[in-house]
């Protein structure tokens, strides 16, 4: 397809390989037929009212049945209207009257190598504390509550002690700077802010309390601080503002009842970066988003209840929110949480881990991912990495390259992969492979879960056929969607249905393949425009990743003068410093992988590209400087503002 028949995207990427599930792991599948997947696929399309009526009653606790599962059409839908419930009810209470109270709930590792497990009755008992924590401190059902925190068991605690009470956490990574926390403080309007002194980074203290301090200088709204004793360095505390959480927690009762909160009560806000140097504050709601994380999390990752589950997320991430918190407590599972850095103090941080709590499963970023590649297959070999029986990947599209080293390396060519695709605002998974029926292809996400009903569309709307690259919209409403951007619900139905009338577009292109399998390319503002053809960039970077010298590449376009714009590649070595011979040998790889059209005009070698704290590459900043602009829009989202400056040095 070229720019001339329209607005599609052209796809150059060609990936043939297939893995189908052995037939161990189908025989003991939550899903382990294509007939079972197929029936509930259609039926959640033709009947949602009676497919997702359904699995609410049977999966989550009601106080009040609800009186309908869904009103309205995208994008003003509400889901299992009058009924009533309570989040941490349900990812605690009742595993409370089975032989789950006993059961390890979150098995959590700090950097320093501190252990502490919590079983499902000491995790309620944590949380009913925390939540007359909150109600001594006047917070009430409906307040907003910002939680930042490190990666530690008192940060679940703290998410499940506001559902408990019906207040909405906003929870910020504990990376973020001084001034994005007031941001988040504001827009919250938030009362109270949840911290710690500080928490572990690769061996070094992340003054966290230091950075509320500054924050609160422009947070008018807050009231009182939390503080967790973590790292033990001095702070300073401020009189009947500051508190100490095991002070308040000392005498504090364990008894504590469930808010009864309607469905559609607002769960959480969660914050993302924005093209305007406004972040998203993304809402969810309680019901929808509960059912949506609980399904997905048994479909996606099989999960039983034998299983050491670990999500590597930082909960101040999505993927914290669903599938470190929510999804796995609704279905009773046991959480492993890990404080720190993969590489620290080495690099085998993770896999000993994996081999020291018997992981089973394990879901991951191609980031990381990438990561892991460069440091070698050394560190991962050291390790017995027997007990996983499923590997899965979150965040951007991975590249097949990264795909096989994880297939082979981390999953002895026995393990499912499950390359999930969704975002901060569906709030759940939309489509992945189901482990014990999917035959994966590497790159690809497959297919759509039951209730996702996406499309490939032009810009006008229409929809394209398959192999033609275009828009990923969604057609039809599911439970666990957004529902408004926090206090400007305009933004929400411009920025997500803005571009195509009655359409969930949040930004992605992708393409649909003749076996109905989905490949995601990218973000639509990543596409290049390069003489007359729509060009995909994770396409190009998958095309550099696969030369055995290249850790990982970003790829974005450029102003140019003959072709209109230009393929510049930010290149990271796997060892080594780049030269003009091997910036020709990956010029020529790119063309014989994927064509002349894709030629790359800048290859720039970098010994780190700039990246959001979730490990996402950062590729409208690399545009900035492909182009020689000045940095625009958002950057506190932005890991390591050095890598900018080192970036902008080498253009000198």
């Amino acid at each position: 397809m070229t720019m001339g028949s329209g607005e599609n995207i052209t796809s150059i990427l060609h990936e043939d390989r297939k893995f189908p599930p052995t037939a161990e792991f189908t025989a003991q599948a939550n899903i382990s037929s294509e007939a079972q997947y197929q029936e509930m696929w259609q039926r959640a399309k033709d009947d949602p009212a009676g497919f997702w009526g359904e699995l609410a009653n049977a999966n989550l606790d009601w106080f009040k049945p609800y009186d309908k599962v869904f009103e309205g059409v995208m994008p003003n839908t509400k889901w299992f209207t009058g009924g009533t419930l309570n989040a941490a009810y349900n990812c605690l209470d009742r595993h409370l009257t089975t032989w789950r109270k006993n059961k390890a709930a979150i098995i959590w590792e700090g950097e320093p190598g501190e252990t502490r497990v919590l079983t499902y009755q000491d995790l309620h008992r944590e949380v009913c504390k925390f939540a007359n924590v909150l109600k001594q401190l006047g917070v009430q059902t409906g307040d907003r509550v910002t939680i930042y925190m490190p990666l530690v068991p008192e940060l679940a605690i703290a998410m499940l002690a506001c559902a408990r009470i019906g207040a909405a956490h906003s929870i910020i990574f504990g990376g973020f700077s001084a001034e994005a926390v007031a941001d988040r403080n504001n827009d919250a309007k938030a009362r109270v802010v949840i911290t710690a002194d500080g928490g572990w980074r690769r061996g070094k203290e992340v003054p966290l309390k230091k950075a509320v301090d500054e924050s609160l200088a422009k947070s008018p709204t807050v009231e009182k601080v939390v503080v967790l004793k973590r790292v033990g360095w001095p702070v300073s505390m401020v009189p009947d503002r500051d508190y100490w959480w095991h002070d308040l927690m000392q005498d504090a009762s364990s008894d504590c009842d469930p808010v009864e909160v309607d469905s559609e009560h607002p769960l959480f806000i969660l914050y993302t970066s924005g093209s305007t140097g406004k972040p998203k504050g993304v809402m969810h709601t309680t019901a929808g988003y509960l059912l949506g994380t609980m399904m997905t999390s048994k479909w996606v990752f099989d999960l039983k209840e034998e299983d050491t589950y670990w999500c590597t997320a930082d909960i101040g991430w999505i993927t914290g929110h669903s599938y470190v918190t929510y999804g796995p407590l609704l279905n009773g599972a046991t959480v492993m949480m890990y404080e720190g850095a993969p590489n620290w103090p080495d690099e085998g941080r993770f896999w000993e881990i994996i081999e020291k709590y018997k992981v089973s499963i394990f879901y991951t970023a191609p980031t990381a991912i990438r990561a892991f590649m460069k440091w070698g297959d050394q560190w991962p070999n050291k390790f017995d990495l027997s007990s996983l029986r499923l590997l899965g990947s979150v965040g951007e599209p991975i590249n097949p390259e990264a795909w096989m080293w994880y297939h082979r390396v981390i999953g002895l060519e026995r393990c499912p992969i499950v390359d999930t695709w969704w975002q901060t605002e569906t709030g759940a998974i939309m489509m992945s492979p189901l482990p014990g029926i999917t035959p994966t292809k590497p790159g690809s996400c497959t297919r759509p879960l039951p209730g996702v009903v996406p499309d490939i569309v032009s810009k006008s709307g229409q929809s394209l056929p398959d192999n033609a690259g275009g828009l990923l919209v969604m057609r039809q409403s599911w439970p666990s969607m957004l529902r408004t951007l926090y206090g400007d619900h305009d933004r929400f139905l411009s920025t997500y249905f803005g571009e195509i009338e009655g359409l969930y577009f949040a930004g992605d292109g992708a393409r649909r393949d003749t076996d109905g399998y989905y490949w995601i390319m990218g973000r639509v503002d990543d596409v290049l425009n390069v003489a007359g053809h729509r060009l995909s960039t994770m396409e190009v970077e998958s095309a550099l990743v696969s030369h055995p010298s290249v850790a990982e590449a970003a790829v974005v376009g450029f102003p140019h003068e003959i072709k209109g714009e230009g393929i510049a590649c930010f290149v990271t070595l796997r060892t080594g410093d780049g030269n003009d011979s091997l910036k020709q040998t990956l010029i020529a790889h790119v063309r014989k992988t994927i064509g002349a059209l894709a030629t790359p005009d800048v290859i720039k070698f970098t010994a780190a590209l700039p990246k959001t704290r979730s490990g996402k590459i950062m590729r409208r900043l690399l545009r900035d400087i492909a182009a020689g602009r000045e940095q625009a829009g958002d950057t506190s989202t932005l890991e390591d503002l050095s890598v900018l400056a080192k970036l902008r040095e080498s253009d000198e």
